[in-house]
């Protein structure tokens, strides 16, 4: 669906809003808050923004997108480890600068119909990185998307919780990356 200019507009000026209150740490959202700091109805928040999931997928949406590009470089690297490498560190980065990406691939029940092609193709990337890495021995037999998906979530809090972000990402993608293995 294509916007009207003013529409568009005024969606980039709640979608701020809500960027600005991500940045200040307020992940809850409130859309009558939104709606005040873009300075307008609470009614046209929820135009365009049926709830705060959908106002999250709305702003993870660039996010989940690079996301994809990494999962699909990670898939065609002729070298399987440093594709899955790169795609463990792509997760968590993405999730670390992109808080409502951390909240979508928190919990996957996603209602906008991009951000649900956005993730079957994630997962079909995923499977294949995943099958290539079990049949080269870089990873377990048994591990899954899901698994992935989970663990990396669960890092991105790990790091968030230390004041040593950049150090922690290394260790704990090198603790995560040796668990993995067979």
């Amino acid at each position: 669906m294509t916007l009207r200019a003013d529409s568009a507009r005024v969606r980039e000026r709640m979608l701020a809003a809500a960027r600005a209150r991500i940045a200040a740490g307020d992940l809850e959202l409130p859309l009558n808050a939104i709606a005040k700091d873009a300075g307008v109805g609470v009614g046209t928040v929820y135009r365009h923004f049926a709830d705060r999931q959908a106002l999250l997928e709305s702003l993870a949406s660039d996010g989940f997108r690079e996301l994809v590009a990494a999962a699909a470089a990670a898939a065609d690297n002729p070298d399987i480890a440093d594709g899955l490498r790169n795609l463990l560190r792509a997760g968590l980065n993405h999730q670390l600068a992109d808080p409502a990406l951390a909240a979508i691939l928190s919990a996957p029940e996603s209602q906008d119909a991009e951000i649900l092609a956005l993730a079957r193709e994630l997962l079909t990337l995923s499977e294949r990185v995943l099958d290539r890495a079990r049949a080269a021995g870089v990873i377990r037999p048994d591990i899954v998307p899901d698994d992935v998906r989970r663990l990396t979530c669960g890092l991105q809090h790990a790091i968030r919780s230390g004041d040593d972000d950049d150090a922690a990402i290394d260790r704990y993608l090198d603790i995560l990356l040796r668990g993995l293995r067979p």
